[in-house]
């Protein structure tokens, strides 16, 4: 596919020096009405998250902060969060960046030689760049009393999916990120400056979003030659367990199948991925 000549959707692009959570902020405009394609841009968020409602907090200048209002059709709002990896990569490469893969199903990776060898089995060599959080807002119709509404596959729906990209290394980490954080400024090449990365990305994501939108097959296969996960031996915590197994594919819903060690699949639509190293806890 060939490159756009620059973002048709995603010119839009809205800034503020501090918020709470970009997502929050796009949700609430898209609940108001406003269109696809709005980007907002801050410098620090002071309620940041990720996955499961964890904080996620970055010194403000050292990292982009992002979200971006989408509305496709249901049938393919569950592949977002796979269609920004996909651009994010892609934009990231176009730095130099080696070595960087996604981590199932939202994070961004880069291994390095030198990471010091990691507790409870998980696998050493990989550092966190970016993470992304894709929010759905119920359809309409949908009530406290009868419950979600499950939409027409035509049907459009609210999505905001945000963006964090480490691109300076703060002078202070917490010790519980340290041995897991990389930012762009650490991987040897000329570190870009925040607003480079924006706009490789928005680029990046314009071609992305369309081919989700025609093509489904070929950005999902995208998504799997990115994906680190596959092939590796891997724990994901379910919540009420912990399934531990050699992760086989992506299925086309973008679920996880693992395969456990009496040969059972699971199909994984939503856990914390842990990488096991090979010689780890229940490793091979």
């Amino acid at each position: 596919m060939s490159a756009p000549s620059g973002p048709i959707r995603f010119t839009d692009v809205r800034r503020v020096t501090e918020t709470g959570s970009t997502n929050d902020d796009l949700m609430a405009l898209g609940r108001q009405g406003e269109g696809e394609g709005i980007v907002l841009v801050a410098g620090h968020q002071t309620g940041g998250r990720g996955r499961h409602g964890r904080t996620w907090t970055a010194p403000p200048g050292t990292g982009l902060l992002c979200s971006v209002l989408l509305r496709p059709p249901a049938a393919v709002a569950g592949l977002v969060t796979a269609t920004v990896a996909v651009a994010l990569v892609d934009a990231l490469e176009t730095f130099g960046v080696a070595g960087l893969g996604i981590k199932w199903p939202n994070d961004l990776i880069v291994s390095v030689a030198d990471a010091p060898r990691a507790p409870n089995g998980a696998a050493t060599g990989e550092r966190k760049l970016a993470g992304i959080l894709a929010e759905v807002d119920a359809p309409a119709g949908t009530s406290s009393a009868s419950g979600p509404r499950t939409p027409a596959a035509t049907e459009r729906l609210l999505v905001v999916v945000g963006s964090g990209v480490n691109v300076h290394t703060p002078t202070e980490l917490p010790v519980d990120v340290a041995d897991r954080f990389i930012a762009l400024d650490a991987l040897g090449s000329p570190t870009p400056a925040i607003d480079d990365v924006l706009a490789a990305y928005l680029d990046e994501l314009e071609r992305a979003y369309a081919q989700l939108l025609v093509d489904v097959h070929g950005l999902t296969e995208r998504w799997r030659n990115r994906c680190v996960t596959i092939g590796r031996r891997v724990r994901v915590d379910l919540g009420v367990r912990d399934l531990e197994g050699r992760a086989t594919r992506i299925d086309d819903h973008g679920r996880l199948v693992v395969c456990s060690d009496d040969g059972i699949e699971t199909a994984v639509a939503a856990g914390d991925v842990v990488h096991l190293r090979p010689d780890g806890p229940g490793g091979t």
